[in-house]
């Protein structure tokens, strides 16, 4: 017999999947720059030429064997030397290669950090709005997610939902920052005070409790906002980090888990994610794209177009009388929908070949999430769609 787990969801499908599929369905039958597809986030800025002269680099001076066999099951060391130096100059942090395991981007390293902190029946809070992808990476763990209402009033963290939701039980939270899919980066004074609450909890709970940060969108930040280093605040923690938006690699699934060296049994961890590869099958990402981050750890893909992105779709949706928060980085914007209902909100803009996700999924009823990664001259043409969708359905 099949599991029926795994059959159970099929009937669970991504939500903006769908709303992809759809528009690349719609897209065959008018012409897919007809279709003001804000569903998914898919890196639209190309990739930096540099990537492409060090793969050719790579292929021309590296041998065959090193650069298409198997890598060592915790990484290939040059590079986690690489990326802890780079960490540590960048956020005055103290990692060595030991503390550092090279993922199959942030969803690989997610998935291995919360198996190293929680057992069967453990549970990692998270905070609305969330990636609606964490419910399968932590209940297929074994673990039990908590999402803790959203803080509507600027997206950073609901402390009075999070201090009544805390308890013994809790061994991981896991946030966001920037954050999919509102855009919002916590401050400083947000990541300090759930420091403080953590540590608190910890010495009261007579157990460490493990803070995962997924940091995708990390260098995607915009002018003017302050971009904390979430780990610099905390000692038991884990950074999880992907190259799929600051090189726009999204295809290559390359990242790592930084391990904090200030963690209980910090280690232990990265060798412990050894074996927890040898259990979900993840091991020994691809040899030449380690070796390839490796020599751009410094180099970002040209993030000024998401921002003109975002400025312009803000500034409309301000202009049409929307209640949103401005985004502090990502390429996604958060408003609430016109009505009660979001999903229908968005079913409305279906018949304006406009692609809106509602954030049902996200732990936000009531509002909806736009990819603004997708060409600038079609944002520019999307916008009067926009208005003519207000004014014929809610104006």
């Amino acid at each position: 017999m099949i599991s029926q787990h795994y059959k159970s969801m099929l009937s669970g499908k991504s939500v903006i999947r769908e709303l992809a599929e759809f528009a690349s369905t719609r897209g065959q039958e008018i012409g897919y720059e007809n279709v003001f597809d804000y569903s998914l986030g898919n890196p639209s800025v190309p990739v930096p030429e540099i990537l492409r002269e060090t793969m050719l680099g790579l292929l021309k001076d590296k041998p065959s064997k090193e650069l298409h066999g198997y890598s060592p099951s915790l990484g290939i060391m040059s590079v986690k030397e690489k990326v802890a130096a780079s960490l540590n100059q960048r956020f005055r942090m103290n990692y060595q290669a030991n503390h550092i395991f090279m993922t199959s981007a942030a969803a690989g390293a997610i998935a291995h950090a919360v198996r190293c902190v929680t057992a069967s029946g453990d549970q990692v809070l998270t905070f609305a709005p969330f990636f609606p992808e964490y419910a399968p990476y932590i209940s297929l763990s074994g673990a039990e997610l908590k999402i803790v209402p959203a803080d509507v009033d600027g997206f950073q963290i609901n402390f009075s939902h999070l201090e009544q939701m805390i308890n013994e039980k809790v061994m991981a939270v896991l946030v966001n920052t920037p954050n999919n899919p509102s855009g919002v980066v916590y401050t400083s004074d947000t990541l300090r005070k759930l420091a403080d609450l953590l540590y608190a909890k910890q010495k009261e709970y007579g157990h460490d409790i493990f803070l995962i940060s997924d940091e995708p969108y990390r260098e995607i930040v915009f002018s003017g906002v302050e971009t904390p280093y979430v780990s610099s605040f905390y000692d038991n923690s884990i950074s999880c980090y992907s190259y799929s938006k600051s090189l726009s690699l999204p295809g290559e699934r390359i990242g790592y888990l930084a391990v904090n060296p200030a963690s209980t049994d910090a280690d232990l961890i990265v060798p412990m994610c050894g074996q927890i590869s040898r259990g979900i099958g993840h091991n020994c990402p691809a040899s030449i794209m380690q070796f390839a981050v490796a020599e751009l750890l410094d180099v970002f893909c040209d993030i000024g177009i998401y921002e003109t992105n975002m400025n312009l779709v803000y500034d409309e949706l301000m202009t049409l009388g929307f209640t949103c928060t401005k985004p502090g980085g990502t390429f996604y914007i958060f408003p609430k929908a016109l009505e009660e209902d979001a999903k229908i909100f968005c079913r409305k803009a279906l018949k304006y070949d406009l692609i809106l996700v509602p954030a049902d999924s996200f732990g936000c009823p009531g509002y909806f999430r736009m990819a603004y990664c997708i060409d600038t001259e079609k944002v520019k043409r999307s916008l009067p769609v926009i208005r003519r969708f207000v004014k014929e359905e809610y104006q």
